[in-house]
Formats: structure tokens, C-alpha cells, sequence
């Protein structure tokens, strides 16, 4: 049995499978458990100690905030890290966070190297980092097994919509110093109508136009440059309709990327972005927002 033990809680098995896959390729001697909800890890740390707590903010049953603060509630799990992952990087969420105790935040869409770094921050902090080394393989890992397709996989540091990156509102803490967002591309131009969104990805923000939605993936026309989304890259995309309307950020990852139209120099991309997200509070505001849409013409149904 492992020396270190990791629970990571999401109801996305595809946001579950590049977190383990992050954490055996850099910790190869860690153990890792995983729990669909809230409400599934409270059983699980009922009955067992992990070392740290990777937990989803949305999900079904209970909440990661919720989660958090029952743990901060049991005396054997006061200390236990607890870092939220999540696509809510609003100032608002981010203080509810650490004022309910929450050891530190990582932002969807991640990179690799964001993720392993505030896992090792958090074990070294928990003095667990000799106990990982201890327990990993005798035969040390290459660098081209370490350096895996997560990176290709993962996108970025979230950033807020609207106000200013998460970075100016939360400097103040010791818990979160994230880098400074990068800076979103140039809106595309008019669409005649079409529905407005914002993909993040790794190395920056997409403004996007929504051709299609549906509960289970949006068809996205974004404006070709330097930034160029790549085929499995995970990503989150920001959603609102009518002014000073709700926010849904809907974590996926982009199942395909075309050129809008039949030639090589093509100005305009076409990409597929799956939904992963199963939280019933965001798939009710996705119905909403593909009625309102529809009703409005701002995209067909059914992508």
C-alpha cells in the first residue's frame, strides 16, 4: 500500500482521468482513490485517511464547498489539504473557499506543471514529500514518459470572465498567487446574431460564436490565429446570454477542430467542444440557455 494517498473527487470521469494521470506521471510511488460526488468521498473519508483532497467545486449530491466544510468539522480532517479545482474563479467563490478552510485552489482549465506543483506545495506542507519519494518505483521514470500527453490534454489558468483575472482580487492571500491571465483574443466579427461565448484554453482566451448547442456539445466558430486549439485539449467555456445575464462555465474538452470553410487559408474554425460536466445545476441552466437561444435565433438545437 502506498506511503501517500490522494482522494480526488469530480463527477467528470475525463477531468478524473488527467488528474490521476498528472499525479503517476510525476509521483509515481502515489496512491490515488476516486469518488464520483461530495457525497461519495464523505463516505470514503469515513472510513479511511488520505493524505490530500483534490475535490470539484459543482457537483451532483453535494458540493465541494460542502465537502470542505464537513471535513473542516471533523477533528481528523481539520488539517487534511483540501485543494478545490475548479472553473469558479469569481473573487466571490474564491474568499467562500478560504474562509470555509480551504488549502489552496487550481483553476480549470490546468496545465500539468500547474497541477503537480500545488500537489508537491501541498504534500511538502503536510511534510508527506519524503514518505512519496520513499514509496515511489526503484527504476526512475524517463523524461518522455514524464513529460506525457496530459500537457497536450490540459488547458490553462482560469481566468474571470468579465471583472479582472483572479490574480487582482486575491493577491492578498497566502493561499492563491496565480499568474496573471492571459489576455483574450479579439472578438470575431459580427455574426448576425449568433450567441457570444469565451473558450479558455491553455495558452489563452477565445472569443467564440455558438453555432449549435446542445446538453451534450456546442459547435463553436472561433477566428483563426496564433492561438490554434488543439484535437482532446480540455477547456472551459463561458456562456451568457442578455446583459448582466448568469455565467455557466461548462468544463470539456474539444472533440474536433475544422476549417470553417473548404480551403487551406481559411480564416474561420469550426470546433466541436464536448461537454464533461453532469452537475444538474448546469445542465438546467444549459436547457434554459438553449431555449432562450433557439427562441431568439441566436443558435440551432441539437449540435
Amino acid at each position: 500500500m502506498s506511503k501517500v494517498s490522494v482522494l480526488i473527487v469530480d463527477d467528470a470521469p475525463f477531468i478524473r482521468d488527467l488528474v490521476k494521470k498528472g499525479l503517476r506521471g510525476h509521483f509515481p510511488g502515489i496512491g490515488i482513490e476516486e469518488a464520483v460526488n461530495g457525497r461519495k468521498a464523505q463516505q470514503m473519508l469515513g472510513r479511511e485517511r488520505f493524505d490530500l483532497i483534490l475535490c470539484d467545486w459543482e457537483m451532483p449530491e453535494m458540493s465541494g464547498l460542502e465537502l470542505l466544510t464537513w471535513c473542516r468539522a471533523q477533528e481528523a480532517l481539520k488539517t487534511t489539504p483540501f485543494i478545490m479545482v475548479t472553473s469558479r474563479g469569481d473573487k466571490e467563490n474564491v474568499v467562500q473557499a478560504i474562509q470555509a478552510g480551504v488549502s489552496d485552489y487550481i483553476g480549470k482549465p490546468f496545465t500539468n506543471e500547474q497541477l503537480t506543483s500545488k500537489v508537491r506545495k501541498a504534500l511538502g506542507r503536510a511534510g508527506k514529500l519524503d514518505a512519496l519519494a520513499a514509496s515511489a518505483p526503484v527504476r526512475a521514470l524517463s523524461p518522455g514518459m514524464a513529460n506525457d500527453s496530459l500537457a497536450a490534454l490540459t488547458g490553462g489558468k482560469a481566468e474571470v470572465v468579465r471583472p479582472a483575472p483572479v490574480a487582482a482580487p486575491v493577491a492578498a492571500s497566502p493561499l492563491l498567487q496565480p499568474a496573471a491571465a492571459p489576455a483574450a483574443s479579439k472578438p470575431a466579427a459580427a455574426t448576425g446574431g449568433r450567441g457570444q461565448g469565451q473558450l479558455r484554453l491553455a495558452a489563452g482566451t477565445l472569443a467564440c460564436v455558438i453555432k449549435a448547442l446542445s446538453l451534450k456539445e456546442a459547435l463553436l466558430v472561433v477566428r483563426r490565429g496564433e492561438l490554434l486549439p488543439q484535437v482532446l485539449e480540455s477547456a472551459v467555456l463561458d456562456l451568457e446570454q442578455g446583459e448582466g445575464g448568469e455565467i455557466a462555465r461548462l468544463n470539456g474538452y474539444l472533440h474536433a477542430v475544422a476549417a470553417l470553410e473548404p480551403k487551406p487559408d481559411s480564416e474561420w474554425l469550426q470546433l466541436s467542444f464536448r461537454f464533461v460536466d453532469r452537475d444538474a445545476q448546469k445542465l438546467d441552466y444549459l436547457s434554459r440557455l438553449i431555449a432562450r437561444g433557439t427562441a431568439q435565433k441566436h443558435f440551432v438545437p441539437g449540435a
